[in-house]
């Protein structure tokens, strides 16, 4: 069965920006999304988020245009009131955080993918970093 991957924001901000030493990893899960090995999923924060911060180093239309490709392999998770609700009961020390962990509750993500693991203490369903992830569908 494919696993469905939720990516942080941070994850995608290291994939358009390419950071080291977080984009080969990323770049890889990428990858296997495009083609079809895996699904990933993403929020509508996530995009606005990284549009914001990477505008400031990026041209704009450019920026879209990455977003864009982005979107084809990347779905986006409903964040609604229901959402917004579990997130603020959850306890979470960062508000941002728990909306996205209980966006990908919602959707039934397989693994949150992060590179703020300390942020995500109590969960439901397994949270790795990129490269954690890529090693453990390696051993398989």
């Amino acid at each position: 069965m494919m696993k469905t991957l939720f990516i942080d924001t941070n994850i995608i901000i290291d994939l358009i920006a390419q950071r080291e030493p977080y984009y080969q990893p990323i770049a890889k899960i990428a990858t296997l999304a495009e083609s079809k090995k895996l699904k990933i999923i993403a929020t509508p924060l996530s995009f606005t988020n990284t549009f914001y911060v990477l505008s400031k180093h990026m041209d704009k239309k450019k920026l879209s245009g990455i977003l864009t490709k982005l979107r084809i392999l990347c779905d986006v998770a409903p964040t609604n009131a229901n959402t917004v609700d579990k997130a603020l009961a959850s306890g979470f020390n960062d508000f941002e955080d728990a909306v996205q962990y209980h966006s990908a509750l919602t959707v039934k993500s397989d693994i949150f993918i992060t590179r703020n693991k300390k942020d995500f203490k109590k969960t439901e369903i397994p949270v790795m970093t990129a490269a954690e992830f890529l090693t453990s569908i390696n051993k398989k």
